[in-house]
């Protein structure tokens, strides 16, 4: 098993967070795992994204330029990835924050209302990121779900292990979305 992702959107959104949980699931599956962060000098609206490799064996290079999957939660971001995903691969992206979505025909596009969704149904946009990081496994099955909740345990800090319920039904209904 080899996955090659990237999570983008705008800084603030918590895409970083979405690959360094995977990665810790993948860590917690023992699998070998790759987490590169890429981000502009603002600290809260430009562009930010990561890579996040999970493989069951050795990873030769954490640079890559295409992907198995993109998650895109803003309109930069299908713009400029939209054409790095790999024939058969799959983007997954916010279709509250996307006016042209993808269009491409030989990947499988999923349309997620994640923003919607996150502030109507949990009134809480903060748990965007884990509501989409639900629909990824939903559709991916990269790591089990459940260890995406205990990874959640290990990358959140314990003062804030009392968001981890909100977290966890935002997961849930992400995976909803695509089930």
């Amino acid at each position: 098993m080899l996955e090659e992702a990237i999570f983008s959107g705008f800084g603030g959104q918590g895409v970083l967070s979405m690959g360094m949980i995977l990665s810790y699931a993948g860590m917690i599956e023992n699998r070998e795992v790759c987490w590169m962060p890429s981000y502009g000098p603002e600290m809260r609206g430009g562009t930010a994204n990561c890579i996040t490799i999970i493989s069951d064996g050795p990873i030769s290079s954490p640079i890559i330029s295409t992907f198995d999957t993109v998650v895109a939660l803003n309109q930069p971001s299908v713009d400029k990835f939209e054409s790095q995903v790999r024939p058969g691969g799959t983007i997954i992206f916010d279709s509250t924050n996307i006016l042209n979505p993808p269009t491409r025909r030989d990947i499988t596009i999923y349309s997620v209302p994640g923003s919607e969704l996150a502030t109507a149904k949990l009134k809480n946009i903060k748990v965007l990121n884990m509501l989409i990081l639900g629909a990824f496994i939903a559709a991916r099955k990269t790591v089990k779900e459940e260890t995406c909740i205990s990874a959640l345990k290990k990358v959140l800090p314990e003062r804030y292990h009392k968001l981890v319920p909100i977290n966890k039904e935002a997961f849930e209904l992400g995976m909803s979305c695509i089930k």
